[in-house]
């Protein structure tokens, strides 16, 4: 089956090995997209130190890149310059630290479908990550949806993008669910050729809460049903933070036999 990713903590490392070691995860990196981080070589070198005590390399791991006011798509060409630095930013680390790959948002503004701003947001994305996956052809790039309202932009560029190897679609199932009025079998439909890459908490429907998977409202036999249904085949990052969350989702998981589990025997 596809494999499972969890997010470290470098405080408590080593219960999270043990957990990843027995559940067969590798770890999504979420301490590298912060500005005060990326421009900041010696803090960089700390972070890496740390979870090198513990792991003998970082082969198969991914990291969460540059994201926040990140906009690839933007007519200021200041904004753009600087977006486009961040995500090299976080390229260059990824192949450092010989990571597998990186996630990066979508940056839209949620609902605005103006023509010529969606154009461009196409265009430009595509030109940009098709230039980075070049740069970077052992890396992973995978798109997330944020805010966006509805899968088909994304699943625009994707199409777009289909034959770039080492780019695809990261399908972030709580925001999909919390922003926008498209169910999911919507968004697995019109996502399905180009998911790599999924993210999953839950919350209660309202909020972005990243509760434990089982905790919230969410549907996750329909999720289990849907990833199934329509062949998906993909990496999946438990995105809670913290042992205990993290121990609470895989048992909820493998006990229900969600993707990409298989449902434990009953007695």
């Amino acid at each position: 089956m596809s494999k499972l990713y969890l997010v470290p903590d470098r405080k408590d490392m080593e219960r999270m090995c043990a957990l990843a070691a027995e559940y067969g995860c590798a770890f999504e990196y979420n301490d590298f997209y912060l500005p005060r981080v990326m421009d900041n070589p010696e803090a960089q070198a700390e972070i890496i130190a740390d979870y090198q005590k513990h792991r003998s390399g970082f082969d198969g791991d991914t990291m969460h890149g540059a994201f926040l006011d990140v906009t690839i798509h933007s007519d200021d060409p200041l904004i753009r310059d600087a977006s486009m630095l961040r995500v090299r930013q976080s390229m260059e680390m990824a192949k450092d630290m010989g990571l597998k790959g990186a996630v990066f948002h979508t940056g839209r503004l949620a609902g605005f479908r103006a023509d010529g701003y969606l154009k461009n947001w196409r265009d430009r994305n595509a030109a940009f990550f098709a230039e980075l996956a070049d740069k970077y052809p052992g890396q992973q790039i995978y798109m997330e949806n944020m805010f966006d309202e509805a899968p088909d932009i994304l699943a625009g560029l994707a199409e777009r993008m289909r034959d770039v190897k080492n780019f695809g679609v990261c399908l972030d199932y709580a925001h999909a669910m919390l922003f926008s009025k498209c169910s999911g079998r919507e968004w697995m439909e019109a996502l399905a050729p180009y998911i790599r890459h999924i993210h999953i908490n839950d919350n209660d429907l309202h909020n972005d809460l990243h509760q434990a998977v089982g905790a919230g409202m969410l549907d996750w036999q329909e999720f289990d049903n849907l990833i199934r249904q329509y062949r998906i085949e993909a990496s999946v990052l438990v995105e809670v933070s913290g042992y205990e969350a993290q121990k609470e989702s895989l048992q909820y998981m493998k006990h229900y036999g969600i993707y990409p589990m298989e449902r434990e025997r009953e007695d």
